[in-house]
């Protein structure tokens, strides 16, 4: 069985920031769950442009409010706290966080992130490297 606290990732490798948000990964490849899961927080009045390419991800938000814009149709979904929204066809798309407030979120990835993974400026994670 595995039990993690959020309070014991902080501050640690699986704790990955970059200017506009961060993601605490609860859950990685190496736990051979077969998805990883990540508690990750949009810092307010912030924008990433996302395209996962080699993920499916499912998002749920607990906290905060913002929008997924849709890139190339514009298409915009508002985003509040009782929100799943799932990308499942490797959409590419904005992600932004209302100002005054942080926006969390708890995601799942398919295939599970081995851990250190960051957008590329496509907004893209690399792809899973084979397993030994």
């Amino acid at each position: 069985m595995i039990v993690r606290h959020l309070k014991d990732i902080l501050n640690t490798e699986r704790d990955v920031r970059t200017t506009t948000w961060a993601s605490r990964r609860l859950l990685l490849r190496g736990d051979r769950m077969g998805f990883s899961m990540h508690e990750t927080t949009i810092y307010a009045g912030t924008q990433t442009h996302i395209w996962y390419q080699h993920h499916a991800e499912a998002v749920y938000c607990v906290a905060g409010s913002g929008e997924v814009e849709l890139i190339p149709s514009g298409q915009v979904f508002r985003i509040e706290p009782g929100t799943l929204y799932a990308l499942n066809l490797n959409d590419r798309h904005w992600l932004r966080a209302d100002p005054g407030a942080d926006l969390r979120l708890v995601c799942t990835f398919n295939p599970a992130l081995v851990g250190d993974e960051v957008h590329d400026a496509d907004g893209v994670y690399p792809a899973a490297p084979a397993e030994a």
